[in-house]
């Protein structure tokens, strides 16, 4: 069986084994793939088993490889493939759900006490000489803040939602939880399911977890920020398209929102013209929560799980 990783560089950067993979048959792993349905389709060759993280599958590409059987995601999202020509054509399609939840949920975190402290520029101004020149034993260059006794608003209420409050409830925090569906079993003291508006309204802090659909594109908008408190804080670790970077530049700059950490952009990776470089307090990583090395061994031990159960004829973790 011929199979094929289009882009396995950011899975597998060499601290981990393909070897889990190799035992089904004859691999080949590519670093990178371009996104062009023609580069794709080259890649693919004759290949019957294809695993892809970011490269797309539009109909233009599916149609195009008649041996392909099945496509292995290498992450929980899927949006990357034209699900709906992928079952005409009878190819499969697995994903990779909860592989990060911990590690996303720590760096989401993570983000919060780098806004609260602002640890990392503290550090710099102590390096720059500032300590070595104070007048006191102390100082600080911005505001610091304490998170018991605040709420955090988390906009999507599943694994990675639920484990995120779970930390924050830690730290002091109340939660208010949006989500499409609702376990009230999960509700106590500190937490209960709200309406969006009231999340937006009582939350000091919010953090995003839901997926990207046509639903919640854009969910952070012009219309929803004016909702939100003053000084809000605002943390998303799931999908830049959530957030309308424009407006979140515009809010940022003028104060309304006092915060922004984001692990993800609209567009990746990032081009020089985003909105948000150009914002006030806003710090922006390369989308990385999800790339400790347990989470991508928990992902490798998953994807090799899936082609297991897809070649004895009971599949999992398909994509209906």
């Amino acid at each position: 069986m011929n199979m094929v990783v289009l882009d396995g560089y950011t899975l597998n950067p060499g601290d981990l084994t393909w070897e889990g993979l190799k035992q089904f048959g004859d691999l080949k792993v590519y670093d990178r793939t371009d996104f062009s349905p023609k580069a794709v389709i080259k890649t693919i060759g004759d290949a019957e088993v294809v695993f892809t993280n970011k490269v797309p599958f539009p109909k233009e590409v599916l149609t195009q490889v008649p041996n392909l059987k099945y496509i292995g995601v290498l992450a929980t999202g899927y949006n990357i493939i034209d699900i709906e020509t992928a079952h005409k054509l009878n190819i499969l399609v697995t994903n990779v759900p909860d592989y990060s939840t911990n590690s996303v949920a720590q760096f989401t975190m993570g983000l919060l006490l780098e806004m609260c402290h602002h640890i990392g520029g503290h550090n710099q101004a102590v390096k720059d000489g500032e300590w070595t020149k104070s007048l006191d034993f102390c100082f600080w260059n911005t505001p610091l803040m304490e998170l018991a006794g605040k709420t955090m608003g988390i906009i999507g209420f599943g694994r990675i939602g639920q484990t995120t409050a779970k930390m924050a409830q830690a730290f002091g925090l109340n939660i208010l939880a949006y989500n499409r569906s609702k376990d009230f079993s999960l509700e106590s003291d500190t937490c209960r399911y709200v309406a969006l508006e009231e999340l937006l309204m009582k939350s000091d802090i919010i953090s995003l977890h839901c997926p990207l659909t046509e639903t919640t594109k854009g969910i952070i908008n012009k219309k929803h920020i004016s909702k939100m408190k003053d000084g809000v804080m605002l943390i998303n670790t799931s999908r830049g398209g959530l957030i309308v970077e424009d407006h979140l530049k515009e809010a940022l700059n003028s104060g309304k929102v006092a915060g922004a950490a984001v692990d993800v952009i609209s567009s990746e990776p990032m081009q020089e013209n985003n909105p948000l470089l150009k914002a006030k307090n806003c710090i922006i990583t390369p989308h990385i929560a999800w790339a400790t090395k347990e989470s991508r061994t928990r992902m490798m031990g998953i994807v090799s799980d899936n082609l297991k159960a897809y070649i004895s004829g009971k599949p999992i973790n398909v994509i209906r």
